[in-house]
């Protein structure tokens, strides 16, 4: 990810979820995906914001020619709610998303997170 154009990638995708009622605390992430720590509006679908972010920042991002090698995202995603007591942690979590992949990958960190919040899950459709 061209890390010059991380920031405009985040703050795009933050309108849009502003756009839907959403409050965005922390968005950050590495090459391969993106975590994004926000409140959801009860009156929005889940899949229906991250099927608006897909869509709009896709588009945006190639307008932009904000990543030169990027095609498009990814068809799943993940989403997990957390306890208000843990959101400091989180947001602290996702800032350091960048060295904290330089010790654990993307596979192993979602693998991790599955099993912390008791997600069965076969691991042949996960990757």
């Amino acid at each position: 990810m061209n890390v010059d154009n991380r920031d405009e990638l985040y703050r795009y995708i933050a309108g849009v979820a502003k756009n839907k009622k959403c409050f965005v605390y922390q968005i950050n992430g590495v090459e391969d995906h993106l975590h994004i720590v926000l409140d959801l509006h009860p009156s929005i679908a889940l899949a229906s914001l991250v099927k608006d972010i897909k869509i709009s920042s896709s588009i945006y991002t190639k307008d932009k020619g904000l990543f030169k090698n990027f095609i498009s995202w990814q068809e799943g995603y993940g989403a997990f709610t957390y306890n208000i007591k843990e959101k400091d942690r989180l947001i602290n979590y996702v800032k350091n998303q960048v060295e904290h992949h330089k010790i654990k990958t993307f596979k192993d960190e979602y693998i991790e997170l599955l099993k912390e919040n008791g997600v069965e899950f076969d691991d042949k459709y996960l990757f």
